[in-house]
């Protein structure tokens, strides 16, 4: 309903409560309520509702930037940088000292397959940090990090460059835990001077400048639902 922009999210839950929402003729007013938009009649206060039109961005985020769709304190988010009429929301998120790549999209279904988990999507980040990495620091990064609420997959790391001044890193994951990677780094001694997502899956940031957003090719939507529907 709300990307269908009949409301916000939380304005929309109270006409469900309000009893005013019906699916396939029949009222609906307990939550959580699960409806298909493609397939089902969805009617609010006798009015169909017509499934909005899924769109797909790319945005090279820039640091400072949130990756909410409401922010109390009035900062810069991620969905204020992408041109758009549709009510569109962030695929996961980049903390707002990091940057780089995020998703930005309306469909529901793929963000959640691109989020968890258990789907196993790779993100692959730079990651510049204080100090000379020593091979010792890597290999417990490639083995996997015990963080507060689970170990951590194995990883792949590659030193891109590194100096007693500082070193550089190139990190793909395959979960979306908070903060993930700055924790991983953390742990094993490495203080993060700066953190960018340069990759999920295939699609890539080269050649977007900091800022700037594109809708995503057909083949690029199409790739995405394949790493995310297969498993």
């Amino acid at each position: 309903m709300a990307s269908a922009g009949i409301a916000s999210r939380r304005k929309c839950e109270e006409l469900i409560l309000d009893g005013l929402v019906r699916v396939n003729g029949k009222v609906v007013d307990k939550l959580p309520t699960f409806a298909d938009g493609e397939r089902d009649v969805i009617t609010v206060d006798g009015k169909k509702i017509v499934a909005a039109e899924k769109v797909y961005f790319l945005l090279n985020k820039p640091k400072g930037v949130i990756c909410t769709n409401s922010d109390p304190k009035g900062r810069k988010k991620a969905i204020d940088l992408v041109f758009t009429d549709r009510r569109i929301f962030c695929v996961g998120r980049l903390d707002i000292d990091s940057s780089g790549l995020i998703l930005l999209t309306n469909d529901s279904d793929l963000t959640n397959r691109l989020t968890h988990p258990r789907y196993g999507v790779s993100k692959t980040y730079v990651a510049m940090v204080k100090g000379l990495v020593e091979a010792g620091q890597v290999e417990k990064l490639k083995k996997g990090i015990r963080l507060a609420e689970a170990k951590t997959a194995a990883a792949s790391v590659k030193i891109l460059k590194r100096s007693h001044q500082q070193s550089c890193l190139q990190i793909t994951i395959r979960e979306g835990l908070n903060r993930q990677v700055r924790r991983m780094l953390a742990k094993v001694g490495l203080s993060v001077k700066s953190l960018k997502r340069t990759q999920i899956g295939k699609l890539n940031i080269r050649g977007l400048g900091t800022g700037k957003s594109r809708p995503l090719t057909k083949t690029e939507v199409a790739h995405l639902k394949k790493i995310a529907f297969s498993g």
